[in-house]
């Protein structure tokens, strides 16, 4: 459920703030009062977990000067203004200014509430994006969501921390699903670029004209800005990279060259071609190759990620369950061997698709990871990789999994643990260090 949206009302007659308050807070409102603009600005700060409405006639700061103050606190902040007959003029000035939109006295209570209800859902959507670039501007956070410790993983986590550092472009290659545009979210968050922007522009989805016109311009009065003016500073990744013409190519050749040493915008480039016999280097002049290619980094597939498999699909089935309100599948050993053994051609995205599904299957009571798996391949067989797998492996592999799950299902509680697997504490503790697991993780 929605967190519930807070409405700060200012004005300087008591029984207009009262009345107003009590009217949005029967419609749902989590509402506070100021009797000056003074307070209201003591009170509402930036991220300010909703909007404010104001009286625009207050002695002392009056509501346009609040309004302007607010805008400079945070821009993109909802601020209604409630205006007398003769302040239409004025209210018009302040929708210039920045305002949400305006009530003229007296109004309908009801287009009061219409009023809030726009305003704290652009508010909402404005936080949360807020957040999301928050959070993709961190490192610590992004290099978190590359889950795994294998040691493909390891080699990747390695290779980003030293690339980030670095100045660069950067080329990222790897098969479809292996999450390429989360590896260059963290390029950019951990390097020294990561306060500034971070464009991306997926080249495969536009026309040549379009896309022309999205990386370098002009734009028209209804266009975004140019891509290459947008990541000023910053870093433009652009995906699809293959599909560029040959035209095109020659156009962001130029853009680079023009910028010197080191590049006032980094560019990561990301390829997803997949068919047999091509690779990103036959598709591109080897001029723009080379350029870009400067620093290069290959996502692994998941099929070579080991026991990074089951780690996976046990947090996936974790969030899935939650998220559906049921319990997550329980794994066997048989079903473990299985998805350590699945070639999983569609790596990270298909393996999201079957823990969903799985977690939906446990909800009925019916089907199989083993039926999932093969509903996933063409012949309806289960899906195995031509490579073969020590059994050393799957034992660790499943090991490791299965004492994993039992200290989340525990919180951490060795006791419980000892318990439910028959393991005495040394054998548990020896098994945990081994494997990279710590109590503290659970707790």
């Amino acid at each position: 459920m929605a967190k519930t949206m807070k409405v700060a009302i200012v004005d300087d007659e008591k029984d207009m703030r009262q009345s107003i308050g009590q009217w949005l807070a029967l419609s749902g409102f989590d509402t506070e009062v100021f009797a000056s603009a003074e307070d209201a600005l003591k009170g509402v700060g930036p991220d300010y977990p909703g909007i404010v409405v104001t009286d625009i006639r207050m002695p002392g700061m009056d509501g346009m000067q609040l309004l302007k103050k607010l805008k400079g606190v945070d821009s993109s902040l909802p601020v209604i203004m409630i205006t007398g007959h003769g302040d239409v003029p004025m209210a018009v000035e302040a929708m210039r200014i920045g305002a949400f939109d305006f009530l003229e006295k007296p109004f309908n209570p009801d287009r009061m509430t219409e009023l809030a209800k726009k305003a704290t859902n652009a508010r909402r959507l404005a936080l949360d994006n807020r957040a999301l670039r928050r959070e993709l501007s961190d490192g610590s956070a992004l290099m978190k969501k590359l889950i795994g410790s294998s040691p493909a993983m390891e080699r990747l986590k390695e290779d980003i921390l030293d690339l980030g550092q670095a100045d660069g472009h950067v080329l990222i290659e790897g098969e479809t699903g292996t999450g390429k545009t989360l590896v260059a979210h963290a390029l950019h968050a951990v390097g020294a670029r990561a306060s500034k922007k971070f464009v991306i522009v997926s080249c495969g989805a536009y026309s040549e004209e379009a896309l022309t016109t999205r990386l370098f311009g002009p734009a028209g009065e209804d266009d975004p800005i140019p891509a290459i003016e947008e990541a000023r500073g910053g870093t433009l990744v652009l995906e699809d990279i293959e599909t560029l013409s040959t035209q095109t190519q020659a156009r962001l050749l130029t853009a680079i060259n023009d910028q010197g040493t080191p590049a006032e915008t980094r560019i990561v480039a990301i390829c997803n071609l997949q068919d047999e016999g091509k690779t990103c280097e036959s598709q591109m002049r080897p001029d723009v190759y080379y350029r870009l290619a400067a620093l290069r980094i290959v996502v692994p597939p998941l099929r070579q990620r080991g026991e990074d498999i089951l780690t996976l699909f046990t947090r996936l089935g974790e969030q899935y369950a939650d998220e559906y309100g049921c319990e997550p599948p329980e794994v066997t050993a048989q079903e473990a061997a299985q998805l350590l053994q699945a070639p999983w051609p569609g790596n990270v995205r298909q393996l999201i698709n079957v823990a969903e599904r799985a977690v939906l299957q446990n909800r009925r009571g019916t089907g199989s990871i083993a039926s999932l798996l093969m509903a996933d391949t063409e012949e309806a067989r289960p899906a195995m990789t031509t490579e073969g797998k020590p059994l050393k492996e799957f034992v660790e592999a499943f090991e490791r999994m299965l004492i994993d799950n039992t200290m989340r299902r525990h919180k951490g509680s060795i006791v419980s643990v000892m318990e439910e697997l028959q393991l005495p504490r040394r054998t548990l503790n020896e098994k945990m260090a081994k494997y990279g697991l710590q109590r503290a993780d659970y707790l």
